[in-house]
């Protein structure tokens, strides 16, 4: 096989299914190639040597061929498997969680390695701490960001006035808040208390670091949640899968 024909890469495996007898068809976050559809063939032979290197959220080094439909993975080296994920169903569960986002916002073959860089840290981070729910919504609100969908939370998106300690609005549909002379009475706008709008923004702005030393109640971190997700549904106008079953697994 010419040298010009192949590439190599490191990977995040987002998910992927099954094609034909044998065969799997891939979807991966690379740092320098954006998402990517790959072909791994005859992976499901109990045989394969590739098979346990290319499960979702692993972070994998690749040789690929170009092919004419798909190109195709022809050698796959795991770099770390993130065996403390695999092994804790909740952490798991987040794990899915993340990449399902990512598959989400980024399109085929638009290069972001600040998104891959973010995933990988998600994932890390993930693997560590006792806080994964938390850490969700830091990932949320900074992929939102890395995307260009970051929700405005300091000024009002219609008048463009900084927004007072008082109750605002968040109109998913503008994209932000809304100051209460332009989202009070809106069917269309959720009127956010001064505390929800506080770790909205703390959230957004501060290191992962800090938001897992915050001390949040049950209802405010639910509140947090009901929230972002309502925007991401929004933005990627359908509902993610994952979220269902974290709430199975964790209900309240």
């Amino acid at each position: 096989m010419s040298r010009e024909r192949l590439y190599g890469t490191r990977a995040i495996v987002l998910r992927h299914r099954d094609q034909g007898e044998a065969d799997r068809v891939l979807t991966v976050m690379t740092p320098g190639l954006g998402k990517r559809t790959l072909l791994a063939k005859g992976v499901r032979r109990p045989a394969s040597r590739k098979a346990g290197h290319l499960e979702p959220f692993t972070h994998v080094q690749l040789l690929i061929a170009r092919g004419r439909s798909w190109d195709l993975i022809t050698q796959a080296e795991t770099v770390y498997a993130f065996r403390g994920l695999r092994e804790d169903l909740e952490r798991a569960a987040y794990a899915f969680y993340f990449v399902e986002l990512v598959d989400a916002f980024v399109q085929e073959e638009d290069e972001h390695p600040e998104v891959f860089d973010l995933l990988l840290q998600g994932l890390h981070v993930l693997e560590q701490t006792d806080r994964p729910a938390l850490l969700a919504r830091w990932f949320e609100l900074t992929l939102l960001r890395l995307s260009g969908y970051q929700p405005v939370l300091f000024h009002c998106v219609e008048c463009g006035e900084a927004l007072q300690p008082v109750t605002n609005y968040l109109a998913v549909t503008r994209g932000g808040m809304l100051c209460p002379r332009h989202g009070e009475g809106r069917s269309d706008a959720e009127a956010l208390d001064v505390g929800a709008l506080k770790v909205l923004r703390y959230l957004q702005t501060q290191p992962v670091e800090a938001v897992l030393r915050l001390d949040l109640s049950p209802v405010r971190l639910r509140q947090i949640e009901r929230l972002l997700a309502g925007y991401i549904r929004f933005v990627v106008e359908r509902r993610l899968r994952t979220p269902d079953f974290i709430h199975r697994l964790t209900p309240a």
